[in-house]
């Protein structure tokens, strides 16, 4: 079982740059796909961003290609996201999540293929 905390949430102007944290636990760390996701208050959660296991494949949401980047450091079981040129459209609550890797897997976009999720940070872009 993994557990997951977010940090490096807060409050930007647009077109400034955050970094997000998430810290997992467990040994197994380098098993799992990590992906963020974001939702804003009454809607749905979306996705933002994906990365496999070994680092070397990502995937992004169409609204954020371009501006944000996934990357994991193993060493520290962290995943992170930074996030550059935001928008006030990025304002939401995001959420890390894990997926353990099985052979023949692909990234995957799907909010219900991720076993284990965060309790989430909160970022604000002003205009």
């Amino acid at each position: 079982q993994v557990q997951l905390v977010e940090s490096g949430g807060g409050l930007v102007q647009a077109g400034g740059s955050l970094r997000l944290s998430c810290a997992a636990s467990g040994r197994t760390f380098s098993l799992y796909a990590m992906a963020w996701f974001r939702q804003v208050s009454g809607k749905e959660r979306t996705f933002v961003a994906a990365l496999n296991p070994s680092g070397d494949s990502t995937y992004y949401g169409d609204s954020v290609k371009g501006r944000f980047t996934i990357s994991r450091d193993d060493a520290k079981n962290t995943v992170y996201l930074q996030m550059n040129s935001l928008k006030p459209d990025d304002t939401a609550v995001y959420y890390c999540a894990a997926r353990p890797w099985k052979y023949g897997y692909s990234l995957s976009y799907y909010s219900h293929e991720y076993d284990y999720w965060g309790q989430g940070t909160r970022v604000t872009v002003s205009s």
